[in-house]
């Protein structure tokens, strides 16, 4: 068992283990570390694209739902409103998504993907499936993959 290192001892770190305490085993610690190893993947994977994740989730999220509201759409991804709004900001400066007002509200915003965000997004696929048959091999093949993402839907569904 871990103790606290009291006001007069000396701070040695080199070479010791870290103790997690009951971090090594929380559900949510794993996630994050997974979380951090698999965007830092995607980041390496696509630094010459200039993409991040989420400008890729709202890629392809438009390109299979055309005319989704922009709140629908940031909701559906778990992006805050503020950040969302900077990424389709990026996407339509780059000419790769576009806003076009509702034709029954005015006040809402829906979101389309432009034909060369489609082009830009068949560019993107194989690099990503490279990406993913790296995590999923990591995982330990398609089985443990599908195993996973079973588990986790049970947190979020």
């Amino acid at each position: 068992m871990a103790r606290r290192m009291l006001k007069d001892e000396i701070c040695e770190t080199v070479g010791s283990e870290i103790d997690f305490s009951v971090m090594a085993d929380a559900v949510g610690y794993a996630l994050r570390r997974a979380q951090l190893y698999v965007y830092q993947d995607f980041i390496e994977t696509f630094a010459a694209e200039g993409i991040r994740p989420p400008d890729f989730a709202v890629l392809m999220v438009l390109s299979r739902n055309p005319g989704l509201k922009q709140s629908e759409v940031a909701e559906a991804l778990g992006i805050q409103r503020a950040n969302f709004v900077a990424i389709i900001d990026g996407l339509e400066g780059r000419k790769l998504a576009e806003r076009r007002k509702s034709e029954t509200d005015r006040r809402v915003q829906c979101l389309f993907i432009t034909k060369a965000g489609l082009a830009y997004l068949d560019e993107l696929k194989p690099i990503w499936k490279s990406h993913e048959d790296r995590v999923v091999a990591r995982l330990g093949g398609p089985q443990a993959r599908d195993q996973l993402v079973q588990l986790l839907g049970r947190l979020y569904d």
